[in-house]
This record gives C-alpha cells, structure tokens and sequence, in this order.
C-alpha cells in the first residue's frame, strides 16, 4: 500500500467481443482474392505465464557467472547463468518460499538471498553454502532483515536488521568466514539506513521530517558511538536521500529537489564538506551507481514513465557505445570487478526481460535468456502509447494506454487501472497480465494520476489529504476521456487497481456510479485501520504517512468518510475482491469487511483468498489463477 517499497501490483480485464460465449481464438480477414488469413492470435493466461521473469545481475569472483532468480518452476528459485551462453544450474529448490538473490560473495561462489514466510514480508538473509546447506544469518521471530552491502576488502559485509527494536534497523558487520558478526551502528533515533560506504567507514541515513521534507545524515563508525551529523541543513520543504558512495569513499552521492520539480544527483565530500551537481536532468534522475573499480558510471531517468539509461566513462567524459541492441530499455546493469564485462536486461512492453551480455571492445551482446513464450507472436501484442487528458480542474493527467487489435473491427470495453502507492506510478514495461487481458480485447489505461512519483513535486503532493476527491476525480475524469475515443464502447467501462489503486477502485464504485464493473486487489478500504495497525518497522515512515493521508488519532472523521468498507451498501455494480491471506499491509480481515458490506446492500461480488500469498502474488499458479478470474469475471460483468 502505501508510499513505500516497490509492490507486485496486478491487474486484470477479459472481453466478450462478439455474440459468443467465450472469445474467438482468431479474427479472421478477408483479401481481395477471399482468401482467409489471421490477422492475429488471443492467448490463454497459461500461455502467458509460460513465459519467465528473471532478475539480478551478480557477476561472480571469476566472471563466469550470473547469479539471478527465476520463477520457471512456478516459483522464484536461485540460477547460475554461466556468461559463455550454457544452460542456467538450479541453485535453490525451494517449493513454498520465494527466493530472492543479492548477492554472490566476492571470493568464491556462495551467494546471499532473502525470503520471507508465505508473503508476510518478514524477510531473513540467508547465504547459500558451496555444499548446497543453507544457513540463516538473522534467525528469530518477527524480525525484517537485509542486505546492505560489501565492505571493500571483500572479507565482510553489512546486514540492517530490526531484532532489537521492531521499529528500528540496526547495522551489523558480518565476517564472510565464519558469519560472526558485531553491532556497528545502533539506531535508537529512527533514521533509515540508506547506504555504507566501500571501506566501511561512513553510513548514510536519511529522517523523514514531513511527507514533503528529509534529511541525510552521515555516522563516522570510526568515532566513538558513530556520532551523526546533518550534512543536509536546509530551509523549507526539500527532499534527500542517498544513491551511492563513489567506489573511493570519497563522495556520497545523493538526490535533492531543492533546486527544481525533478530529482537531481549531487555530489557531498567527505572531507571538504562541499557539495557539486553530479547529474540532472528534466526528469527524476531515478538511481545512479558506480562500477566497482569506479570507471563507469550507471544512471537512469524517470523519462515520463520510461526508464532512460546511460553509462558514462569517467576516463574520457563520454557516454560508453554500446553494439546495436534490440529495442526496449536497459536495465539492471552490472560490470566484472574488472570492468571488462557488463551483464543487461533488455525490456520492453511486448517483450519480457531479457540478460545479455557484452564484452567492453568487442562488437557484439550475447542473449542468456529466452524468457518469452515461443508460442506467442510479439506481432500479436500490443505496445503502450504515453498519452495525457485534461481532468475536473483542467490539469494534464499522464498515462499508457494499450489499444486492442479486437479495435480494428469492434468497438471494445476498457479498463482504468489505477497503480499503488499512493504516489507509484505505472509505467512502460512487460507485464504477463495486462498483455493477457489486452490480448483478449480490452483496452486499458494505465492512469498515472495527481500524487503519482515521476511528474515533479507539485504533482506529487496534489493529493496530499485530498484522496478519494481529487484522485477519485482523475480516475473518473480518465473514463470520460476514454468515452471520447471512437473505438471504446463507452457504455462498458470498468475500474481496476491493486493496494492503493484497489481502494481507488473501491472508492469509484462506492462514491460514484460510472463504472460497469469493479475489481479491488488487496486494496485499503479502512483507513482508520490501516493508519492505526501499520507494521512496527515503517515507523521512520509514520510521519510521512500521517501527513498525506491523516492521523486517525486527530483526523478520524475524515478517514471514515472516505474509507469504502462503511459505504459497501452503497455500491450498485459487480465487484471481484481478490487478497493475500498473509497481507501485513492490508489485512484479510478489511477485504472481508468490504466484501460483506457489498453484500448488505444487495450487490453482487465475488471474493478470491490466495492462503499462501501476501501483499502480491509472487506464485506463478496464483498469477494465472488471478488473471484468469479477472477475465472471466469482467467478461461476464462488461
């Protein structure tokens, strides 16, 4: 839900096109000699989901190697992508439990992997022995654990974990020979452990002051007690936080907007204490990192809605030339300790992530990866168009929208789905589940609306106490706009969205009367609720939180009056409620709740429990599962 890390946010459509009870698997064309010919194929989600999500880009101590997680098995296990294009070695087995990878070690071909229990997001850092045993390096009970990086003399690394306090993440500095570990960093004021620098000397920290305002913090673990000092003092509303340290120790290198709407890198000196534009852009500058011997440096802008990413040399000034590679976006690029090599994902909304990898000075890429289905034609997907409308106030509202090939001969329903957050943000990209439900005729309009990350500070804070108003009359205002186009049936309009865009998606069916039809994904429809039980380790979030939405100690009124679960009566079309059992964000009783108010006032709905999920679905049986309910549930409504 809210404001915070990055969620698994699913979406869903279906269509009935013609006088026929399920869709047509191909639309056929007539040629002027009458010959018959496809003009293209609909897909099953099983199809779909044949195809494989990869991530993770570790090169190991000898460069031979990749280390990345795969859910081919259904679930997410542990690879070794060998770089001379052999077949990926299954690293982990495991059956219940996602695994994600972090990390090989620097010296030999153990790694380090988080996971959690059934979606709870409780996760524990694990290392992976030489032998296959596996050990746990944060054991205990209701503890969050992670990684946070390798000390430079490749013989440690550091672990932030909340053991002590629920509320607050405490550093550890663990031996990579024998996991012994010791307290470094002892977080007793809230900050968020943001980064360490290579030769373990500094810590960067951030403290949220408002929704709008934060500092960064600097702790010198060579002083005694790790004494922290501002070294971001500023006057009104300004946002920090820590990107990187140069591979020197030199430099922090952080994010400010105190110089414009966007997100600008700028450079802090340890030792001088001076500070220097690194990088800007007109967009956020989303992420910046160093190769470790410190020649090149990645970075990647937020460019409307599109990650745009470069590589510059640092020897000559000069962005790095790559050979031609296939369309899309780059991403998760990673170099040899060397430098000689660098491994890249390539993305783009018909094609899943793909891992190559190049050379420096040769003229080639090598694909390691061939996630897609071969069964499924990329001629038969459809790519996203970024396009904007003016909503109630006239402000221009951003968004992608997928246009069915069904719209060549009918018109089609369509879809609003509403991202997470709030303050996420849809963007370009493959998505399994939108191209599923495009594929099968609908349009959809991935809405990026006020208070969305990406259009600047003013944008993003639009929203701030405003939501289930302004937000709400965005979405509405994004039907209307899709009744203007002349191949949406503009009588078959529905709304979708998970976690945040979920309560959005409640809230139009609850507050308005616009939509057809109503799917709600693990969404926030008590407000009161979700503010009042929020876990012990968003604590350093809480304020932020407060800010934007409402404290429910003072503003108790408002969250009801806008909290769905206490207007469930009120609703008068379908609605399809999908939950995680194990959800600590929003918890199964709310969906419940909702579910049963619906029903008070006479409406349909329908109520799909995953037991072994949490706040998204990391199991590809349940993604199919979901995606085919969406399906079927909005072709039967629509």
């Amino acid at each position: 839900m809210i404001k915070l890390p990055p969620l698994i946010v699913t979406v869903c459509a279906g269509l009935l096109l013609l006088a026929c009870s399920t869709p047509p698997k191909e639309f056929v064309k007539q040629s002027i000699t009458e010959e018959s010919k496809p003009l293209f194929q609909s897909y099953s989600a099983e199809e779909f989901f044949k195809t494989t999500t990869v991530f993770g880009s570790s090169i190991n101590s000898d460069a031979s190697a990749v280390l990345i997680s795969n859910d081919e098995t259904g679930i997410f296990n542990a690879f070794k992508m060998p770089l001379d294009g052999s077949p990926p070695i299954q690293l982990t087995h495991s059956t219940l439990e996602s695994i994600y990878v972090k990390s090989w070690f620097p010296r030999d071909d153990r790694f380090l992997y988080t996971a959690d229990k059934g979606g709870d997001e409780l996760d524990h850092l694990y290392v992976r022995e030489l032998s296959g045993e596996v050990t746990d390096l944060t054991p205990g009970d209701k503890l969050k654990a992670f990684f946070v990086g390798w000390h430079e003399d490749d013989n440690q690394f550091f672990v932030a974990s909340n053991e002590r306090d629920p509320k607050f993440f405490d550093v550890y500095l663990y031996q990579a020979n024998d996991y012994s570990r010791e307290l470094v960093y002892q977080n007793n004021a809230g900050y968020s452990v943001e980064s360490i620098s290579p030769n373990g000397q500094y810590i960067a920290l951030s403290k949220t002051n408002s929704n709008a305002d934060s500092d960064l913090y600097l702790a010198d673990l060579n002083e005694k007690n790790a004494v922290t000092v501002l070294i971001t003092e500023h006057q009104g509303d300004i946002e920090h936080s820590a990107y990187t340290f140069t591979p020197d120790s030199k430099q922090l290198i952080y994010s400010t907007d105190e110089f414009g709407e966007f997100k600008q890198a700028w450079a802090y000196d340890l030792k001088t204490k001076n500070k220097s534009l690194n990088y800007a852009s007109d967009w956020d500058v989303r992420f910046t990192y160093f190769s470790e011997n410190g020649r090149y440096q990645v970075i990647g802008v937020n460019a409307d809605a599109q990650t745009k990413l470069q590589i510059i040399d640092l020897k000559t000034r000069l962005r790095l030339a790559l050979p031609n590679l296939p369309g899309g976006d780059l991403r998760g690029v990673n170099f040899s300790a060397d430098a000689s090599q660098l491994v890249f994902y390539i993305n783009s909304d018909t094609s899943p992530s793909n891992l190559y990898v190049h050379k420096l000075g040769s003229t080639g890429v090598k694909r390691l990866t061939n996630t897609g289905n071969p069964n499924i034609l990329e001629d038969n997907l459809v790519e996203g168009e970024v396009v904007r409308f003016k909503s109630f106030d006239g402000l221009d509202i951003p968004g992608i929208l997928y246009k069915p090939k069904q719209a060549e001969f009918n018109k089609v329903p369509a879809l609003v789905f509403i991202h997470g957050g709030p303050g996420g943000q849809s963007r370009k990209g493959y998505s399994a589940l939108v191209q599923h439900l495009v594929n099968n005729g609908y349009a959809i309009f991935k809405v990026n609306n006020r208070g969305s990350s990406g259009y600047g500070k003013t944008f993003f804070h639009l929203d701030d106490k405003k939501h289930g108003d302004h937000d709400l009359k965005d979405v509405v205002y994004n039907k209307y706009y899709l009744q203007s186009l002349d191949w949406v049936d503009k009588d078959r309009i529905g709304v979708i969205g998970g976690s945040y865009g979920g309560y959005l998606t409640m809230a139009a069916m609850a507050f308005t009367d616009e939509f057809q039809a109503g799917v709600n994904i693990f969404g926030v429809t008590n407000w009161v609720r979700t503010l009042e039980s929020i876990p012990p380790y968003w604590e350093a979030f809480r304020k932020s939180l407060y800010d934007e939405l409402g404290d429910p100690n003072t503003d108790k009124e408002r969250l009801h009056n806008i909290s769905p679960v206490f207007f469930g009566h009120q609703i008068k079309k379908p609605v399809l409620v999908v939950q995680g059992k194990n959800d600590p964000r929003v918890l199964k009783i709310e969906s419940d709740e909702m579910v049963d108010s619906i029903r008070s006032g006479g409406t349909y709905v329908d109520y799909l429990v995953f037991d072994d999920e949490g706040h998204g679905f990391s199991k590809k049986a349940n993604r199919i599962e979901a995606s085919n309910k969406y399906l079927n549930f909005f072709k039967t409504q629509l």
